[in-house]
């Protein structure tokens, strides 16, 4: 019996906006009107133009770049929900920004993955949607529910037709080892992994690949491309190696400070993002291709609201 609001209600923040009217569309409606702006000083107001009183309310909004604006108008949009009486409020959340903060690795430093956490559930969601958490502990860090949805099937379709027996998938990193795994498993394909050591923050040094990459026609499968330095360092060891064409994807383009240029010089053919962010005109590359999830969020939302299991949208 659902009795958390009789009629689902959409509503957007300005990050992701185009995903959030695709999502709506799916679902056989459009985004609720709302009002968003902000002040002079810097301030957001948000403000409900229909009523959501005990409606089931699914706020999209990605918390990408500029990641602090983009979370705080989830925030109050939150709040504005919970005060205008909304019958359950869903923070659908494509990209969860400060995910990679999720523990303390050198003393005095902040688990700010667990602040947002905290932060989400005080303004008053109810539960969290969002896909391919940079770390999956950081659902502990949660007291609502939390639905991690998974990107990686909708990649590996689109890659499926190029797998034959000189195909390779890599990772391009330990960390990234078992969702390559699971891609090359579900593509019936062989692996390999680019062994690396990082100095610091956002460099990377290769140190060898493990596997046989020469002749072979390599996928490099990541979570996140933020500054590029990986995935760019390691289609070039690819290439040292040996391998014929070298493609990537990622659930998330973060692509901020050099990554487009980096991109742009690497000999990565063809990379597919999916669209959990918005990507602007201005760093779109030709070899770029934008993957649409709004069918996954369309079926986990109908699902939400209907109290039936997210896995099943994957059968």
């Amino acid at each position: 019996m659902i009795n958390h609001g009789s009629e689902i209600k959409i509503f957007s923040g300005k990050s992701n906006i185009p995903l959030a009217e695709k999502i709506a569309a799916k679902l056989n409606t459009s985004l609720g009107e709302m009002e968003l702006t902000h002040f002079s000083d810097g301030e957001i107001y948000a403000r409900y133009d229909e009523t959501i009183r005990g409606k089931d309310v699914f706020l999209i909004q990605s918390t990408s770049d500029p990641v602090n604006t983009n979370l705080m108008e989830l925030l109050i949009m939150i709040d504005a929900a919970r005060r205008a009486s909304a019958g359950r409020i869903t923070a659908v959340i494509p990209y969860f920004g400060y995910a990679r903060q999720d523990r303390k690795a050198r003393s005095r430093e902040p688990i700010t993955a667990k602040l947002v956490a905290n932060l989400l559930t005080s303004a008053g969601a109810d539960r969290v949607l969002t896909m391919d958490l940079h770390c999956l502990q950081i659902q502990g860090f949660f007291d609502i529910p939390l639905d991690n949805l998974m990107g990686g099937p909708t990649l590996y379709n689109y890659f499926k037709p190029k797998v034959d027996d000189n195909f390779v998938v890599v990772s391009p990193d330990i960390g990234s080892v078992a969702r390559a795994r699971k891609v090359a498993a579900r593509m019936d394909a062989k692996m390999a992994i680019i062994d690396k050591r990082r100095p610091k923050a956002n460099v990377m040094e290769v140190m060898n690949i493990i596997g046989d990459v020469e002749g072979k026609n390599c996928l490099m499968v990541d979570d996140m491309i933020d500054t590029a330095g990986t995935i760019v360092q390691g289609a070039k060891a690819l290439k040292d190696a040996g391998a014929k064409e070298i493609y990537a994807c990622c659930s998330h383009g973060v692509l901020s400070g050099p990554a487009v240029e980096r991109l742009a010089a690497s000999p990565i053919s063809e990379l597919a993002i999916l669209d959990t962010i918005n990507i602007p005109p201005e760093k779109m590359l030709p070899s770029f291709r934008i993957i649409s999830t709004a069918s996954i969020f369309a079926a986990a939302i109908e699902n939400v609201y209907l109290d039936r299991s997210i896995s099943k949208i994957y059968d």
